[in-house]
């Protein structure tokens, strides 16, 4: 007994140092199951995407005080031109596969040897010539995926990689994430009032998506994750502008989230028939709307209790949002006290807290197809 007692604390510290190792061991594995997969990401999108290509001179209008406090201040601590209190789902992407955070490709003097972020706050997947032909006035991002692609192709001749290209060159589009973040929700916005179709603009841009995908493909891209639309019907901006009779099961305008779910059924069809027409590449969906919808669903189980009111805005209400007094204004209210309860940022835009839930689910819970575990495995051996 005696003996017993005095190995005893010996004891106890070895299992507890063991217990700790292990512990360690295990989170260890889990962090290097998502590191050295990729170097390079590639990002292209609209404001859910975009680092900082857009600022206060060129940003959407109503949102052009993305440079102004209180954006970034969660994370940050200072504006960085993201869309948002901090973190995007890019964001915490990058943090996911151990690179640094993805600089936007106007900041020129930055280093771009992990990749570099193509996306534009405000940009649409029809060329803006579209809504000059038709006569849609208001104030449009000029930028569109085919201004993306641009440059892209500039950032390629600007490495020396031109038509012909080095096994170098090869590399840093073969190897790398392709990430194309939401797209599209910009352009139902610009024409909900003129007399162009919804479905004609549906048409064009869901082409418009699949020949962006396929010149990305066409370049060597062999790891492309495409994002479906969010549920544009639970922004507080569409809850304010439509009827109060038009609403779901959800308490979100009904007839905006029919038209990003449709919108994405066709998107899907389109990514099928690359991946036939593309057999070496993985093409990945993340289902942005279902993502979405299972948070919204069960807000608590992320943190959130606010689901419709804006966070950054003004005008109280049940949604807190005024278009003449948008985030960051000098008419705006003060932003709300913990950001991390809401699920809207500035009545368009999301919550760091929201984007973590989102990326989460999209990474790994299964709400991108095929999942990302498959595409890191697929990276593994070599496709």
């Amino acid at each position: 007994m005696e003996c017993y007692t005095s190995f005893s604390p010996l004891l106890s510290i070895l299992t507890i140092s063991l217990v700790v190792a292990a512990a360690a061991a295990a989170a260890s594995t889990t962090h290097s199951k998502y590191t050295n997969h990729f170097s390079k990401i590639y990002a292209f999108g609209d404001s859910f995407t975009d680092t900082g290509n857009t600022g206060s001179n060129s940003g959407p209008n109503a949102f052009i005080h993305v440079s102004n406090p209180p954006y970034g201040n969660t994370y940050f601590h200072h504006p960085t031109n993201r869309y948002s209190d901090g973190r995007l789902v890019i964001d915490f992407l990058t943090t996911t596969l151990s690179l640094p955070f993805l600089p936007p490709y106007l900041k020129r003097a930055s280093d771009f040897s992990h990749g570099v972020d193509f996306a534009v706050a405000g940009s649409t997947a029809l060329d803006h010539e579209f809504f000059v032909k038709n006569n849609i006035t208001v104030d449009i991002t000029p930028q569109s995926l085919q201004t993306q692609l641009k440059w892209f192709n500039n950032y390629l001749e600007s490495k020396g990689c031109g038509a012909k290209r080095s096994p170098k060159c090869n590399l840093d589009v073969n190897d790398a994430l392709f990430w194309v973040g939401e797209i599209g929700a910009n352009d139902y916005a610009y024409s909900f009032a003129s007399n162009v179709p919804s479905s004609t603009v549906q048409e064009l841009a869901i082409k418009n998506v699949n020949a962006f995908l396929q010149a990305l493909l066409e370049k060597g891209a062999k790891y492309v994750v495409v994002q479906g639309l969010p549920l544009t019907g639970c922004l507080p901006l569409a809850l304010y502008l439509a009827s109060p009779d038009d609403r779901d099961a959800l308490g979100c305008v009904a007839s905006a989230n029919k038209q990003s779910n449709t919108h994405n059924r066709l998107l899907q069809a389109k990514i099928q028939q690359l991946r036939t027409q593309y057999p070496n590449a993985i093409i990945s969906y993340a289902d942005y709307w279902n993502a979405h919808r299972t948070i919204m669903q069960n807000p608590a189980k992320y943190g959130l209790t606010e689901t419709f009111k804006t966070c950054c805005g003004s005008g109280g209400g049940p949604y807190n949002f005024d278009i003449f007094a948008t985030c960051g204004s000098p008419t705006a209210s003060t932003p709300c006290a913990d950001p991390s309860k809401f699920v809207n940022w500035d009545g368009v835009h999301l919550t760091e807290a929201m984007y973590r839930a989102v990326a989460d689910l999209l990474l790994h819970r299964g709400y991108s197809r095929p999942s990302f575990d498959v595409l890191l495995r697929s990276k593994i051996h070599g496709g």
